[in-house]
């Protein structure tokens, strides 16, 4: 597994937890939660690089989008 699908993995992995302990939903709820979402798909582009961002950050992204319906980056 090279470095990159590694730390995509790491994230996804750590966006579930996240996910599990601030909505109350179980494991498998989460997981086809995230892997319906458009931050999914951009954490898997590892041209985008948001495998590299903090998990917080991320989720930030995920709870936006499962908010408003879809991410929103404010300018900084």
């Amino acid at each position: 597994m090279g470095k990159e699908k590694q730390m995509v993995e790491y994230m996804i992995q750590d966006l579930v937890e996240m996910l599990t302990e601030t909505q109350g939903i179980e494991y498998d709820a989460a997981m086809q939660t995230i892997y319906k979402s458009k931050t999914y798909e951009k954490v898997i582009d590892v041209e985008t690089g948001l495998y590299r961002e903090s998990p917080a950050y991320v989720f930030g992204l995920l709870e936006d989008e499962l908010e408003y319906g879809e991410i929103v980056q404010g300018e900084e």
